[in-house]
């Protein structure tokens, strides 16, 4: 036994000390100024994050069920975040983030929240995470059935269960959705019931092990309406019983259903369960264009306030919520990190959103500590006008945690340092052709490093080929186009044409159907046919590696400016 508890990773030794359930009390007389490291683990679970690099700094995080909030609520968030000078954003589980808490203020804040009908309660650490749905649920003209019933029902189950409050093996991440088509991708969540139906009836299909790097697997089941609930119970004691409490490396579901297996873990959950479980329907989840303007089933509309990449202003706040009353309307956030009132009888609202942000997804950037940047304001370097023109899904990361989901989007990207490319500011690694609507695949890394300067005129070459292609939008050239080479092909190819600069459309390939060796003679037969007399093609050997290396070193080390590369007008930083 002693043995067991040595293996324990670090945070698995608190929690067999004392329950976080058990140090919620301790709040009251706890000295905010002067906090050790199981001090700053506890005070996770209850929505207060710290590090020890930071220890000046605070974090809140608000737990609001599917996004739905009500506008007294939400002017009230308003008045505590002008009242403390604080930073809030939006977060990509439909929640709200505060940054700016200080010791001397942080209980009275956490006080104040916890007091209005919102909690704080389990919105970090190992704790089921807010639980998220499609933004338009239950009103939406895609939407078959209603699910915030049932997040109320999966939260009453958790929120401050003594057996649960931080004491799962890792977080979960869980999303269900009712709806034929959704306005972002929930293939990211541990645990995604997704609308499918059988014999005639709706329900849902149990997806399993997704995370910020990996869809989410079928686990052939069939949920009913009425046994969603019961499931979520037994899924979440089988992960508390059986998930791993070792490496912290390896703790999220993902891992164990790697080592496990699926049927394994499908055992685990049938023993709580009761019942034997039905195989899997048709899975209803179909792609769909949504403007900022959409038309509800009712009749009545939903507008789409799209906010500065998650960024919201007080004042900002107060309006949306004074119209919200005067309206009739509700407030709900997206995991789209946006705001969006339902039910206005009239299409045309006063606001103007600031940015065009509609399918950029960013992490809190330069505000969290493990952040490389200030990531809100490098999305400047973004073009971002035709991104929004062709509803292209962007992630954008400021670490390789993940938390702009760049996996899960058409283009992804991660800021990072580097002195590669001689003295720039930073760089982003890219990432490209995720299939994300139906969990199919993540994206595949085309670079490792862009500096940032020159990602602008990647990015529009990389649009520039996808208009060229005539797809009906990017994932389905992603699917048909992109994803039919290797990686270093598409790098190879991208940087060619800049190097010539010229935007050549790929051409069709069926060379996936060939071995590794065949493949590489036929891309390399393109290049040479599209590129013939170009020096560079001299730099290939057996792989396009080295070749990638020396010609992204070639266009992108920093030895003046980019000749492609506008300036952002404006950058500041928010902290």
């Amino acid at each position: 036994m002693q043995d067991i508890e040595n293996k324990l990773n670090k945070r698995e030794r608190y929690k067999a000390q004392l329950r976080p359930y058990d140090y919620f009390p301790e709040l009251e007389s706890l000295d905010f100024e002067e906090l050790g490291e199981g001090d700053r683990f506890y005070l996770q679970d209850f929505g207060i994050f710290n590090t020890n690099f930071l220890e000046d700094e605070f974090t809140m995080r608000l737990r609001v069920p599917a996004g739905r909030l009500s506008s007294e609520q939400f002017r009230h968030v308003a008045d505590i975040v002008v009242e403390h000078d604080l930073h809030l954003i939006l977060t990509a589980r439909a929640g709200v983030q505060l940054h700016g808490l200080e010791a001397d203020n942080v209980l009275e804040i956490f006080k104040a929240f916890n007091s209005l009908g919102l909690t704080t309660w389990q919105s970090f650490g190992d704790n089921i995470r807010n639980i998220v749905a499609n933004v338009y649920d239950g009103r939406g003209k895609h939407s078959e059935i209603e699910v915030y019933p049932l997040i109320l029902q999966m939260q009453e189950h958790i929120l401050k269960n003594p057996r649960y409050v931080g004491m799962l093996p890792r977080r979960v991440s869980i999303g269900i959705s009712g709806d034929r088509a959704n306005v972002t991708s929930f293939f990211a969540n541990d645990l995604y019931f997704a609308l499918a139906q059988k014999e005639g009836t709706f329900g849902f299909n149990v997806y399993l092990g997704g995370k910020n790097t990996e869809v989410a697997q079928s686990a052939d089941i069939f949920l009913r309406e009425e046994e969603v609930v019961d499931f979520f119970k037994a899924f979440v004691e089988a992960f508390y019983l059986h998930g791993s409490r070792f490496s912290r490396s390896r703790t999220r579901l993902f891992y164990l259903l790697e080592d496990i297996g699926m049927e394994a873990f499908k055992a685990y959950v049938q023993t709580e369960y009761g019942k034997t479980f039905e195989r899997e329907g048709t899975l209803l989840l179909d792609k769909a264009v949504f403007t900022q303007s959409e038309i509800l089933k009712d009749g009545s509309y939903a507008f789409c306030y799209q906010t500065d990449f998650a960024r919201l202003d007080a004042d900002v706040i107060k309006q949306i919520a004074d119209y919200a009353t005067q309206h009739d309307a509700e407030i709900r956030i997206g995991i789209d990190q946006n705001i969006y009132l339902l039910g206005l009888k009239d299409r045309d609202v006063p606001f103007s959103s600031p940015k065009e942000s509609a399918t950029v997804l960013a992490c809190a950037g330069n505000l969290c500590p493990y952040s490389f940047w200030s990531i809100k304001n490098e999305t400047s370097y973004l073009p971002l006008t035709r991104i929004n023109e062709h509803g292209i899904q962007v992630g954008f990361s400021g670490c390789a945690k993940g938390c702009g989901r760049h996996r899960h989007t058409d283009i992804g990207l991660i800021g990072l340092k580097t002195n590669n490319f001689g003295d720039t500011e930073g760089g982003a690694r890219v990432f490209i052709g995720a299939e994300h609507s139906d969990g199919t695949s993540v994206g595949r890394m085309l670079f490792s490093m862009v500096p940032l300067v020159h990602l602008n005129s990647l990015l529009n070459l990389v649009i520039t080929v996808y208009e060229q292609s005539g797809h009906k939008d990017f994932e389905d050239f992603s699917r048909n186009i992109l994803n039919k080479f290797s990686e270093e092909f598409l790098a190879m190819w991208f940087l060619a044409n800049l190097q010539t600069d010229q935007m050549l459309n790929l051409p069709p390939n069926e060379s996936i159907k060939l071995g590794t060796e065949e493949r590489f003679q036929y891309e390399n037969g393109l290049l040479e046919k599209y590129f013939s007399g170009q020096d560079f093609l001299d730099l290939i050997d057996e792989s396009f590696q080295n070749a990638v290396s020396i010609l992204s070193k070639k266009l992108w080390t920093i030895e003046g400016k980019d000749p492609h590369y506008k300036p952002p007008i404006e950058r500041h930083n928010v902290r």
